[in-house]
């Protein structure tokens, strides 16, 4: 409960690193764990996934499942072969929890990553020091981060490119045609259309969507890098702070800490980022394909104080008569407040929408005041007090 500690964890998007949702426990089933193999993540990160028989569970069928890690695997004593426990963590994400006693028939060895390398393009994984994650070190180099980057980068809260899915990233990249980010501003129709099913109109709908995504803003642009540790709430604070990329990508770990929510762990994530040349070219590689967004001097304590919303939090529940969720978030955003995900004696206000849920009956509880959209507006127009 200490609130020195909750402000140095800081907040994600949704909710507050110091805080836990606890939930009923999951529908668990039994099947079969027919195989292993690794995912490679965006940052490289190895993940043992389970191939499971089909099973249905918590109201879907599951064939795949993650086993976190391989300490994990080792602790939870499941081998290929195994009947196994499965369940959807959080009702979401599914899980194998463990393995039946006495199922097991005949030897088998246990998971491990061996040799230490990268399933997709054979870089050495390394284990950082006291974490529990293996990570590949090929970098943009490996195919697998090289498509995980391109998904991240086109998705829609970071440079939100229209058409561009999973199937076509993996054509692209497998053709070769796209070895890193830059380049996905050199695709034209004829390059496209050389691809199996990809046909004219979708080619143009594509260099279409990548035209209209160089109108940016730098928080999207911060997003859409893929630096470890920064998420979308934390990229739109460094671009706040510090207002242009060049001041940022020179800031040190003490001014990167003097942003809102910045610890440590996360300063030298984006300092190490920046310091690594490839990254700064890839940076200026992007702005000469013709990304653009608008750059301001560094926010002052006089500049936010000028803001309606600035310094308070609010917290947004239920669905609203004719703004959606994110247009709701960027207004707030814009106005100087923060969204949280979690309502708590700090939040100023909480905007409640129909089917409003326990968020509403918190707000109530704690005497927080609650607003409906119109409410919203007349906040949003209304001059900063004092």
């Amino acid at each position: 409960n200490s609130r020195a500690l909750q402000q140095q964890l800081g907040f994600v998007t949704r909710e507050p690193r110091w805080a836990v949702a606890h939930k009923y426990p999951a529908q668990e089933q039994l099947t079969t764990l027919e195989r292993i193999e690794i995912q490679v993540g965006r940052t490289g990160k190895l993940t043992p996934v389970a191939k499971l028989a089909p099973v249905f569970v918590g109201g879907t069928t599951v064939s795949n499942a993650t086993l976190h890690n391989v300490f994990e695997c080792r602790r939870k004593g499941v081998r290929v072969g195994d009947t196994v426990v499965v369940r959807r963590a959080g009702d979401v994400i599914p899980e194998v929890v463990g393995k039946l006693p006495g199922t097991r028939t005949a030897y088998v060895p246990n998971f491990r990553i061996w040799p230490r390398t990268c399933p997709v393009c054979g870089s050495t994984a390394e284990r950082e020091r006291g974490g529990m994650d293996y990570r590949c070190t090929g970098g943009l180099f490996c195919p697998a981060q090289r498509k995980q980057a391109l998904l991240h980068f086109a998705s829609r809260r970071a440079m939100d490119v229209e058409g561009l899915g999973d199937k076509l990233v993996d054509q692209l990249v497998d053709s070769g045609l796209i070895r890193t980010l830059p380049e996905l501003y050199t695709l034209g129709v004829a390059k496209l259309t050389a691809l199996e099913r990809m046909g004219e109109k979708s080619a143009i709908n594509l260099v279409a969507g990548l035209e209209k995504s160089k109108q940016a803003t730098l928080g999207r642009f911060l997003f859409a890098l893929g630096i470890r540790q920064v998420g979308e709430t934390t990229a739109k604070d460094l671009a706040r702070h510090f207002g242009a990329i060049d001041r940022l990508m020179d800031a040190t770990q003490e001014q990167l800490q003097a942003v809102p929510d910045v610890g440590p762990v996360v300063a030298h994530s984006i300092h190490t980022f920046f310091a690594q040349p490839h990254n700064r070219e890839v940076v200026e590689q992007l702005r000469a394909a013709g990304i653009t967004w608008a750059e301001h001097e560094p926010s002052a304590a006089a500049d936010a104080a000028a803001l309606p919303l600035a310094g308070k939090t609010l917290v947004l529940t239920g669905t609203l008569p004719t703004l959606g969720r994110e247009d709701a978030k960027a207004l707030i955003e814009a106005a100087g407040g923060k969204v949280a995900g979690s309502v708590s004696k700090k939040t100023f206000a909480v905007v409640a929408g129909e089917e409003a849920g326990s968020k509403l009956d918190k707000a109530r509880e704690l005497g927080i005041t609650v607003l409906d959209e119109a409410g919203l507006q007349a906040l949003l127009a209304a001059p900063p007090a004092g």
